[in-house]
Parts: structure tokens; C-alpha cells; sequence
């Protein structure tokens, strides 16, 4: 047994004898521990003094220690056999055993949750804090609390926390107290909490908990509540960006709240300690423009940009690089150095530099970070390129949904020239890699507002009704960039990347056909890939043509569907309608559909023809090379009668229409207007009427 020496030698009377004292000693010992203790004197209230407790079990404690102590010394004079007998005896005499643990860890948390309770009586407030908190603990349980009840419970805690809301908010458990209150509060008694904290904004953004009321009073507040708070942190940006707390309070009030002045003075103290200590918050026409301020004063440049790249590499360095601040900050450093030049070399290491990669990633993701990238990938090398794409390997299927993302991937199809490391960096993870979820991955792209742009720009181009507007500038300057940074032709990048995106296009569209036609975006689709995929089409234009066939009245037929009649228009004439020249660009080699579609269709052509979809007719009758137009004719000519009436006679999505107009008259609501004119009410079938015309 440890801490017990062991000596050979037999037992003798000696032994024996010390071993009876010894043990008549450790009983007598025991019966002295185990003796019930003296009650610990009372105050009047019937409350035990702790302090007393305390001390009654400290002396217990030193008293047991002695005697340990003189049993540990008896015990090394035995023989091991004695030894180890009387040491289990000592085991199972000493107090603390089994028995007794429970027992004595049950006091010390009784003695330990007084204590507590006393420390907190002794601070101020803490009945109404403790009041307070009774009533948040009520509050927070929304759907529990009927509302006449929730106002008397708000009126009560707003007679608390009025007068008091300094001493509440920096405590971590009452400062939720008030954002409950600015919760459920009307908007008089937030501006009251707002005025009350009037000049503590700046600590409270510091602090870890407090941080949230601001954000709570911002929220709920007013314009007046904003403007009490955020000039608050002007003159202190730069510190405050780098405050482990106040960094995201700062930025969230700069990418959300803040007014586009309030954004210029904070953006405008990233450029050095001259515009934190005299800041001209008042000029309504302050801009953070760097540029601007370069060129009223360009003998500041270095130091301007020297402090600018330092506050950047710190944020950096410290992996906080998902700011928005921070990311408005890093283009305007951008868009002021030269191409070519060490800063500009510099710049584009310090994005990379990051070995997990989280700059470049989160820079994706907002307007002014994803420009950033955008431009890098314009001015870097074909290395520099290569290790940017790299880094978005496992998240190009978010970029291609993002509003900002799906930019980066439209300048990696404008400015590599590596157009295989294109093709297998950014189409299998678009598609997925996995045949079983490829053309399912492929059809939500096809739908969705943003990812159909990776799909069809290579197609359609910067064409007006699938790129937004706010797209197209940003493009153009990187056009302009890559004249200088790039040697490969942009006709021939972009035909190169089509052909290596064609074969899983031209998949889906012969494979998905019918649900591809049950959407506006799906016939959209259609159109540009089979107009503009290269390979073998066939199979995709006899899977459309199949889809038209039967009865265009039958209910769901395409013939129904405004966009599905515009594709099958289009495909039939073989080409896109340039409305420059008026004339109809047909694709190399021709599509032949007319011919296919014709034999689809023909049973009941004259349903097309005063369908609403009658213009697939008149296309045919307009088409180049196609060979039944005779007979179509003759067709048309034979039922002249039914033209004439689907031409005078309201369709039925006009009388829908005027339906809808008739009811929004009668509710007093004001019709549809173009140019301050009202529209000419437009009846019949407009295609029945062309082929009337075509026929004479």
C-alpha cells in the first residue's frame, strides 16, 4: 500500500500489544469524528451563520489531519500483514467515505448558494433586477402570454428599467431584460431607452452582451434612434473594426443601417488617423470615394494607401475577412493602384496567401468583394487565375445561385485561357459528379434566376433578358483589363468552352424535354441550346417535336403556353430575329425543324392555326426551305371560314383580360397605363389574321 513501509521479521508480543493500543486508539478516534457537532448559532431570522459553519468545519477538518497523521506514523512500526489489516481499518473508519460524501457535498452547496445569494442582495438594484428578470422569464414565452397581459407585464417592466437602464445593460442577464423591453415596446418608449443610453453607445458596442441592444434598438427604431447611435462611433472606426465584440455590431450598422453619408464618414477613417481626428461629418457632400480624395490631394497617396493596406492586412491576419466594411475598403485600395505594378502584385499575394482560403470565399459573397475578385482574376497572371479558381473548387454550385457569386464564374469563362481547366473546374461541380443527380443538379439550375446565366451566357451572351443590368458594367471593365492580361481570342475562348458544355445540355434536352416545356425558363433553354450547342441535335428536336403532338384544345397541351409558342416559333424559323436589321439570322448547319415539327403536327394544323400559338403556323409559312408549305396552304384555304372567325372573335385570354379590367374598374382602381395612353384593346387572333393576309 502506498505511503505504508513494510518491515520483515516475525510478529512478537510487542507487536501484538501495539496493535491492540493502535486499534483501541483509532476507535477512539472515530467515536470523536462521528460525535454529532454543536448547531451553529442562528441569527434572529433562523438563518445559520455560514462564516460560523465555516469555521466549525475547518477546526473538524485540522483535527482529523492530526490524527491521520499520528496513525500513519504507528502504522510504519508494524510488521505488512499488521500494516495492511490496519490501514483497510483506517479506510473504513475515516469520515468522507460512502456514507458520508453525499451528505457533506450536499452542505457545501447549501453554504455555497447562500453565500451567492448574499453577494447579489448586497448589490444594487438587485430587487428590482431580480423582479425584472421574473418578468422577462413571463415575456419571452410569446405564444403563452395573451396580449392584455403581455402590456401589463411591459408597463410593469418599464417602471422598472425607466431611470435605471444604464445600471441594466451592462450586466449580462438584465441587459436581455431591455431588449425584451425594446421588443414589446412603442416606439415613444424606445426613443426613451435610446436617449437614456445617449452617449454610451461606443462601451456598449464593446461589450459582449450589450452589443446586442444596440442592433435591437436599431431594428425597432426610427430614424431618429439611428441617428442618436451611429455618429456615436465616428472617430473610433478604426479601433472599433478591430475589437473582438464591436467589429460586428460596427459592421452590421455600416452594411444595413447606416445612411450612404453615415457609410462615407466610417469607410472614410480606414484611410488614416487625418480622417478619425478631423472628421467633417457634417459636409453632406463627404464621399469615400478614394479617387476622388486622390485627386484633391495627391500628395497623400502613400500614406494614404500605406494605412489603408495595413488596417486591411491586420483584419486579414487575424481571419475576421467577412466584413462588409472590410471588403468596400480592399476596392477602393484596389481600383487606385496600376496594373502590372509591386502594389498590384502585392495585393493579389496577400488574397492568396490565405491558405484555408475563407478571404476568397467570403469575398464572393458581397457586392464590392465580389468585384474584387472579379478584377484580381482580371489582372493576375494565368498562375495567379489558376490558384484564385482553385479556391472556390468546393462551392461553385453556391456561386452559381448567389447574386454576387455567379460574376466570378462569368469572368473565369472571359478571361482564362485555359478553357480545359475551365471546363473541369466549374461544369462537374455545377452538374455534380454523380450521373444519378447530373440532370437533376442541371434542370434546378435551368429554373433559377441566377444559375441559368453560367448555362446560357455561353449561348446567348450579354443578351438583355438574361443578364441584369447591374452585370453588365462590371463585365465591361473586365473586357477592358483583359485586352492587356490575356492572348487568347474571346470568340474562340467562348466556342471552346461551348463545346465542352454542349453534351450534358444536349442530354437534358432530350432526356427532360417535357418538364423543361412546362416553364418559361425551360422553353428559354431549349432555344439557345439547340440553336447554339454543338453536336448531334437530333434526338433533342425529335423529343420537342413529339411533345406537340395531339389536340392543341386538349387542356396542358404546349400549344397553350405562351413560351413554349415563342421557342416553337423560333426554332422553326432556324434562327434569332435581329430587330437592327429585321431579319432572321438562321444557324450553321440549319436545324430543319419545320419539316419535322410539320409532320407532328399536321393533323390538326388548323387548331394551331387559331390556337394561341398560331404563330408556329405563320412561321412555317415563312420559313426557309421548308417543303410542305404548298400544302399548307391549301389546307388553310379550305377552312378560310374558321380564320375568319378565330380573327374577329375574342381569344379566350382576352376575354380574361377584359374581364380583369371590368373588375378592377368597379373597385375603383385605376387601369393599366403606357405613356400616360391607354392601350387599343386588341381582338381576335392576331396570327389568324397574318395567315389571312398570306393566303390573298
Amino acid at each position: 500500500m502506498p505511503g505504508v513501509k513494510r518491515k520483515e521479521g516475525s510478529r512478537n508480543i510487542e507487536h501484538d500489544q501495539s496493535d491492540r493500543s493502535k486499534k483501541q486508539k483509532i476507535q477512539s478516534s472515530h467515536q470523536s469524528k462521528t460525535a454529532p457537532k454543536p448547531a451553529a448559532v442562528s441569527d434572529e431570522s433562523g438563518r445559520s451563520d455560514p462564516a460560523e459553519n465555516i469555521d466549525d468545519d475547518f477546526d473538524a477538518f485540522e483535527a482529523d489531519e492530526a490524527d491521520d497523521e499520528d496513525h500513519s506514523n504507528s502504522i510504519q512500526h508494524h510488521g505488512s500483514n499488521g500494516a495492511a489489516t490496519t490501514t483497510h481499518a483506517v479506510a473504513r473508519q475515516l469520515p468522507g467515505g460512502p456514507g458520508d460524501s453525499a451528505s457533506t457535498s450536499r452542505e457545501s452547496h447549501a453554504k455555497q448558494k447562500a453565500l451567492a445569494q448574499e453577494r447579489r442582495a448586497s448589490k444594487p438594484n438587485a430587487d428590482l433586477i431580480a423582479r425584472s428578470k421574473k418578468l422577462w422569464e413571463r415575456l419571452r414565452r410569446k405564444s403563452h402570454v395573451p396580449l392584455e397581459e403581455r402590456k401589463v407585464l411591459v408597463k410593469e417592466l418599464f417602471e422598472i428599467v425607466t431611470g435605471r437602464v444604464k445600471d441594466f445593460v451592462l450586466k449580462h442577464d438584465a441587459v436581455r431584460v431591455v431588449q425584451t423591453a425594446i421588443k414589446y415596446a412603442n416606439l415613444e418608449q424606445r426613443k426613451m431607452i435610446a436617449s437614456e443610453l445617449k452617449g454610451e453607445y461606443r462601451q456598449l458596442a464593446e461589450s459582449r452582451y450589450a452589443k446586442f441592444l444596440i442592433g435591437k434598438l436599431l431594428v425597432h427604431g426610427d430614424a431618429e434612434i439611428r441617428d442618436m447611435i451611429v455618429p456615436e462611433f465616428f472617430g473610433h472606426a478604426r479601433r472599433l473594426i478591430k475589437h473582438p465584440e464591436a467589429s460586428w455590431i460596427l459592421d452590421d450598422v455600416y452594411r444595413g443601417i447606416a445612411t450612404p453619408h453615415q457609410k462615407a464618414v466610417l469607410l472614410r477613417e480606414w484611410y488614416g488617423a487625418e480622417f478619425s481626428l478631423f472628421k467633417n461629418t457634417d459636409d453632406e457632400k463627404v464621399t469615400s470615394e478614394l479617387a476622388d480624395i486622390l485627386a484633391q490631394s495627391p500628395e497623400k497617396r502613400a500614406p494614404i494607401l500605406r494605412a489603408l493596406h495595413q488596417l486591411v492586412n491586420q483584419l486579414i491576419q487575424k481571419k475576421t475577412s467577412g466584413f462588409t466594411m472590410l471588403h468596400d475598403a480592399m476596392l477602393q485600395y484596389l481600383l487606385n493602384i496600376k496594373t502590372g505594378s509591386e502594389e498590384m502584385t502585392e495585393f493579389i499575394e496577400l488574397l492568396k496567401g490565405d491558405e484555408e482560403n475563407d478571404l476568397l470565399k467570403n469575398l464572393a459573397f458581397t457586392k464590392s468583394g465580389a468585384r474584387v475578385v472579379c478584377l484580381a482574376l482580371a489582372h493576375g497572371t494565368a498562375k495567379d487565375r489558376k490558384q484564385i479558381l482553385r479556391a472556390y473548387k468546393d462551392i461553385i454550385a453556391t456561386l452559381a445561385y448567389d447574386a454576387n457569386g455567379h460574376l466570378l464564374i462569368l469572368t473565369a469563362y472571359e478571361v482564362i485561357d485555359d478553357t480545359v481547366l475551365v471546363s473541369k473546374s466549374i461544369f462537374p461541380e455545377i452538374f455534380g459528379k454523380e450521373e444519378s443527380t447530373q440532370e437533376e443538379n442541371l434542370l434546378n439550375c435551368v429554373v433559377d434566376l441566377k444559375a441559368r446565366i453560367l448555362i446560357l451566357y455561353l449561348f446567348a451572351g450579354r443578351a438583355k433578358w438574361l443578364l441584369p443590368a447591374q452585370d453588365v458594367p462590371l463585365l465591361d471593365e473586365v473586357d477592358a483589363i483583359r485586352a492587356n492580361t490575356s492572348k487568347k481570342d474571346p470568340a474562340l475562348r467562348q466556342q471552346e468552352l461551348r463545346k465542352a458544355f454542349s453534351p450534358q445540355l444536349l442530354k437534358l434536352s432530350e432526356t427532360q424535354v417535357d418538364k423543361l416545356c412546362q416553364t418559361s425558363f425551360g422553353c428559354q433553354y431549349l432555344t439557345e441550346i439547340l440553336l447554339g450547342a454543338e453536336g448531334n441535335k437530333s434526338g433533342s428536336l425529335e423529343a420537342l417535336a413529339k411533345i406537340a403532338e395531339g389536340d392543341p384544345n386538349t387542356e396542358g397541351h404546349v400549344s397553350q403556353s405562351a413560351a413554349a409558342g415563342r421557342m416553337l416559333k423560333t426554332l422553326v424559323h432556324g434562327g434569332r430575329f435581329d430587330a437592327q436589321t429585321k431579319k432572321i439570322h438562321v444557324v450553321t448547319p440549319p436545324l430543319e425543324f419545320h419539316n419535322l415539327l410539320y409532320e407532328h403536327i399536321k393533323p390538326h394544323v388548323m387548331a394551331w392555326a387559331t390556337s394561341s400559338s398560331s404563330f408556329v403556323v405563320v412561321s412555317l409559312l415563312e420559313a426557309e426551305g421548308f417543303s410542305h408549305e404548298e400544302e399548307v396552304r391549301d389546307t388553310l384555304k379550305k377552312q378560310r371560314k374558321v380564320l375568319e372567325e378565330s380573327a374577329i372573335q375574342a381569344t379566350e385570354e382576352q376575354k380574361r383580360k377584359r374581364q380583369n379590367e371590368e373588375k378592377a374598374k368597379a373597385e375603383g382602381k385605376k387601369g393599366d397605363k403606357k405613356g400616360g395612353m391607354a392601350r387599343k384593346e386588341v381582338v381576335g387572333n392576331t396570327g389568324a389574321k397574318l395567315l389571312l393576309e398570306k393566303l390573298d
